[in-house]
C-alpha cells in the first residue's frame, strides 16, 4: 500500500476531529523562528510536530527536538525505516494559503530513480492532503520533496498511486548542511499539479525515510506554518 493511501486512511479515521494531546507540547514548544503570525495563521514549532500522530510503514523513523544552529529543530532521522508524523485538520486555504517551512538534510541518495516502487524514498519530505470525497482514497495529495536526482521544480507521479504527485523543491548535493527556506501557494500548487482548486486541506504529514532502498537519511524541520502571507521563514537561531 502507498504512503498517501495509508496517511489518507489515518486522516479519515477521525476527519475534522485532533486530539487535545496533539495540540500541547513542553519544553522547547515556545520557541518559534517564524514572522509575526497573524490570527488566522497557523504555526507548528518543532515541539508540536513531534507530538502529533505516528502512521508506521516499515519500522520507525527516529524523530526528536534538537538544538541545532542556535534554536529548536525537529530531527527526522531514517535508518532503512519509514514512518511520518501526520496531523489532521481543516486548514482553510483562502484565510492561509502559504505553506511554509525551514529544513536541511544531512545527505542525499545518489543515483536512486525516485519514479520507481524500489526509489521511492527521500531524505526529506513534507505531505499535503486534499479530501475530495468521503472515502479514504479520495484524495489529492502534493508531496513536496528534496530529491536526489529529479531537478528542481519538476514533478511525477507517485509510483504506488495516481492519487500523489511529487515535486522536487529541493534537488541535489548543492545545499547539504544548510537549512533553506521554502514558501508555497498551495492553491497555485494544487492547480498546477491536478487542476483543482481546494478552498481547503485535510492535513499536513512529514518524514525522512530509506525503507524502499534501504537507504539512511537524516533532516532537521522548523519553521513550519500555513500563513496569510508570502514571506520566506527565518531559519537560523
Amino acid at each position: 500500500m502507498s504512503l498517501i493511501t495509508r496517511l489518507s486512511s489515518a486522516i479519515s479515521v477521525s476527519h475534522g476531529s485532533v486530539p487535545t494531546a496533539l495540540l500541547l507540547a513542553g519544553g522547547l514548544m515556545a520557541a518559534s523562528l517564524s514572522p509575526v503570525a497573524t490570527a488566522a495563521d497557523k504555526v507548528y514549532t518543532p515541539a508540536q510536530i513531534l507530538a502529533w500522530g505516528e502512521k508506521t510503514f516499515e519500522g520507525h523513523t527516529a524523530y526528536r527536538v534538537v538544538e541545532r544552529d542556535g534554536a529548536p529543530a525537529l530531527e527526522a532521522k531514517a535508518q532503512g525505516q519509514a514512518s511520518a508524523r501526520f496531523l489532521e485538520e481543516d486548514i482553510s486555504l483562502d484565510d492561509t494559503p502559504y505553506l511554509k517551512w525551514c529544513w536541511q538534510v544531512e545527505s542525499i541518495y545518489p543515483a536512486l530513480d525516485e519514479k520507481t516502487k524500489n526509489g521511492d524514498d527521500y531524505p526529506a519530505r513534507l505531505y499535503v492532503v486534499n479530501k475530495t470525497g468521503i472515502l479514504p482514497w479520495q484524495v489529492e495529495a502534493i508531496n513536496y520533496v528534496w530529491s536526489s536526482n529529479e531537478p528542481k521544480d519538476s514533478h511525477w507521479d507517485n509510483a504506488f498511486t495516481d492519487r500523489a504527485v511529487l515535486l522536487a523543491v529541493e534537488s541535489g548535493a548543492d545545499k547539504v548542511g544548510q537549512w533553506v527556506p521554502e514558501v508555497r501557494d498551495l492553491r497555485a500548487d494544487y492547480s498546477r499539479l491536478f487542476g483543482s482548486k481546494p478552498s481547503e486541506i485535510a492535513g499536513l504529514a512529514l518524514m525522512a525515510d530509506g525503507d524502499n532502498a534501504g537507504g539512511d537519511a537524516t533532516a532537521y524541520f522548523r519553521g513550519l506554518s500555513l500563513s496569510s502571507d508570502a514571506t520566506p521563514p527565518q531559519c537560523n537561531g
